[in-house]
């Protein structure tokens, strides 16, 4: 039997080792799948699914602390961050429980035409089907959820693979919905490898697929998904924020250092590309360089850090690569710019590096931010919107018509006004689109795309 061994990514020490579910293992999932699906008597009724969804929330809420110690050991995030994710987590199922009644359908008008009297038509929603779910290790809990509840409260059953350096917050969960009465076969987790994952989500009868994960592992399975199987994939950003002259620097400031350093960097919609008007640029960049180099970085169960460890030594080595290289081409390094140990590296700020560097050119995720002069709004939203990636996006200005054009023309799902970019509450859409993504994140929006929509029209000469 081949197993994994789950690590502390700040000093290697061994969490927990388990097994790696093989080919049968997904076999297996899929068969008990499909046959509750395949039998509507299975279905759980809506007020049954809402009893569950209570229940787990109970037993989440008796649990903070445990699950706060499981997700920081193995993801890297902070203590604090840590348990603001459960909380999140939380949160989420109960967005589920509370949606549960909002998934309904709607009449459509009959006798507008000659050939549509004496008709009534109704549409309702009824679940899509298998849900296979592949999930990263940036948030091990709160992703999880993000990736069940919907499918669970829509009445999908889910097959979840969590990340194999980050599996035990997922496979915990997935007891906490059999402790509150979900039936077996309903949410199903399998840590695999790659050649079983892309067996998982090939299958026929997947009807939805939802990935979170590098766009290069998430198009690439999406292409390999089977006719008719819908998806919603969410890849990196590098988000860009632009600074206009008159922004209000002393609180932005503190914005700017929670959203480029939170997790480390290692978060799809972290401030990465900062674009300051020429006029206070290097103002700005030094600010920020000052909050950077006295954050308390280190072992993440320590409830002082601020910024823990990368969740591999190699991420140590590719950050140190991507930042000498940006020193070469001419960046100046302002705060940072070395490793601290294997796992950690310093809080780096970067100004003008090159555009064609990788930290300009690719998500960085990491513990690096780059900040950049521009003369006008114009250029600056052009370079904010020069590559592939678009995720969310924010602007700093006094200005209502600065706020309304920059949020009109900078490509992204979502802009903050006076905000960081990695600003996110579980009930709003989130998604990328472009290179980094398809389909719409947050849970309720999640639901509605895990269903269908089918339509009932009555006809009846008394109509």
């Amino acid at each position: 039997m081949q197993t994994v061994k789950v690590t502390n990514p700040y000093d290697e020490s061994l969490i927990q080792e388990i097994a790696l579910n093989n080919s049968a293992d997904v076999d297996s999932a899929l068969d008990k799948a499909h046959a509750l699906f395949q039998n509507q008597e299975n279905w759980i009724p809506a007020y049954k699914k809402t009893e569950i969804l209570e229940k787990v929330i109970e037993i989440m809420s008796d649990m903070v602390e445990e699950l706060t110690l499981l997700a920081a050991s193995e993801g890297g995030k902070p203590y604090a961050d840590s348990k603001v994710e459960v909380l999140r987590a939380i949160n989420g199922v109960k967005l589920g429980a509370e949606h549960i009644s909002q998934l309904k359908g709607e009449q459509i008008p009959m006798g507008l035409t000659q050939a549509s009297v004496n008709r009534v038509a109704f549409t309702m929603r009824e679940p899509i089907g298998i849900v296979a779910s592949v999930s990263a290790f940036n948030h091990p809990l709160n992703l999880i959820v993000h990736q069940t509840i919907p499918a669970l409260a829509a009445g999908c059953p889910v097959i979840i693979k969590p990340a194999r350096s980050t599996p035990l917050s997922c496979l915990k969960f997935i007891e906490i919905l059999k402790q509150a009465g979900l039936p077996d076969g309903w949410c199903q987790a399998l840590v695999l490898d790659n050649k079983d994952a892309s067996r998982l989500i090939e299958d026929d009868r997947i009807n939805f697929f939802s990935f979170i994960g590098s766009g290069k592992v998430g198009w690439w399975l999406n292409s390999r998904l089977s006719p008719g199987t819908r998806s919603a994939l969410e890849h990196g950003g590098a988000a860009p924020v632009i600074v206009e002259a008159d922004a209000n620097i002393e609180p932005m400031i503190d914005s700017l250092v929670k959203g480029g350093f939170y997790h480390a960097g290692q978060v799809c919609v972290s401030v990465q590309r900062i674009f300051v008007h020429e006029s206070i640029c290097e103002k700005v960049a030094n600010l920020i360089a000052d909050k950077a180099r006295n954050l308390a970085v280190g072992d993440q169960l320590n409830k002082d850090t601020e910024v823990g460890p990368l969740i591999t030594h190699g991420e140590v080595d590719r950050i140190e690569e991507w930042v000498n290289e940006a020193k070469d081409s001419g960046a100046a390094i302002l705060s940072g710019g070395k490793r601290i140990s294997d796992s950690c590296y310093e809080p780096t700020v970067l100004l003008n590096p090159a555009d064609d560097a990788n930290v300009s050119q690719n998500e960085i995720f990491g513990p690096v931010v780059c900040v950049y002069p521009y003369a006008t709004l114009d250029e600056a939203i052009d370079r904010a919107n020069s590559l592939p990636l678009a995720f969310q996006a924010a602007v700093f200005t006094e200005s209502l018509n600065t706020s309304l054009k920059a949020v009109k023309k900078l490509n992204a799902t979502a802009v903050m006004v006076n905000d960081h970019t990695a600003f996110r509450v579980d009930w709003m859409p989130f998604g990328g689109r472009d290179a980094s993504g398809i389909g719409m994140g947050g849970i309720q929006y999640s639901m509605e795309e895990m269903t269908r929509i089918k339509m009932m029209v009555i006809k009846s000469p008394v109509i």
